[in-house]
């Protein structure tokens, strides 16, 4: 009876697990489950049935919860954050709409940072290359924390960017969900707010929390137009000047800047 062939390593199946598993063919599952949920919010507009097609005989700490999830998994499909807050505000008042809006961020947060860890971070790393990608993943990678806890508490950076973009950096899992947790709870507690409150465009607090977000928004803009100036200043001044001769003319020493 004759023994069976083993197969050699670099047999067909072998090379197509590789060809499967291969950071390209990762990245390119990413996109196509972006894609896809992207689509499904354009088709079906999840953020209308979180806010007003809410199921009626659904109340109390389970309705939070499933909020909350839905929350999640609409923020992880680019659903906008603000209509979702609003909603919270509006189905549960200021205080359970926060807390179910909260667990939601971060619960979104986690899914995005999970497949763009598990998917994308190989095939994407090698890519980072231009001065403005490399000092974002630098300022990522080695002050983790603080960095996503500046970029949560202004507005400036959309939601599920700033969560693709840490989960292709080497920031770790926990400084990032906590980070998350406490950067968007501001925010998060200005639109929940003016949901509840929505009913009364007149009162103390729907006033005070559409203030804060249009503060909010124009100090992000102005912290983003300072950091691109300072991003473009080391540039400038890397480039030296020539001298007639066409040498690279020293530069001055002890001459204050």
């Amino acid at each position: 009876m004759l023994a069976p062939v083993p197969r050699p390593p670099g047999s067909l199946a072998v090379r197509c697990s590789r060809a499967l598993l291969s950071p390209r063919a990762r990245l390119s599952l990413l996109a196509l489950l972006l894609l896809t949920a992207a689509a499904l919010v354009v088709l079906y507009e999840p953020q209308r049935f979180l806010s007003s097609g809410w199921p009626p005989r659904t109340s109390g700490a389970g309705a939070v919860l499933l909020f909350g999830l839905g929350y999640g998994v609409c923020t992880a499909a680019f659903v906008p954050r603000p209509v979702l807050n609003l909603a919270a505000g509006a189905l549960f008042g200021s205080a359970a709409g926060l807390t179910s809006a909260i667990a939601g961020t971060v619960l979104g947060a986690g899914i995005a940072f999970t497949l763009g860890r598990l998917l994308g971070q190989d095939a994407l790393r090698p890519l980072l290359r231009g001065r403005w990608l490399t000092a974002a993943d630098g300022q990522l990678s080695r002050h983790g924390f603080r960095s996503m806890l500046a970029i949560r508490l202004f507005p400036g950076v959309p939601f599920a960017a700033a969560n693709y973009c840490a989960a292709v950096s080497r920031m770790g899992y926990a400084p990032f969900l906590l980070a998350t947790a406490m950067g968007s709870v501001p925010n998060t507690a200005a639109y929940v707010v003016a949901g509840a409150q929505a009913g009364e465009p007149g009162s103390p607090a729907f006033l005070f929390s559409a203030g804060f977000i249009v503060l909010s928004g124009l100090a992000a803009a102005v912290v983003a137009w300072r950091k691109r100036h300072a991003l473009r200043a080391p540039a400038r001044n890397r480039v030296p000047s020539t001298a007639p001769d066409g040498a690279p003319e020293p530069e001055p020493v002890g001459i204050a800047r």
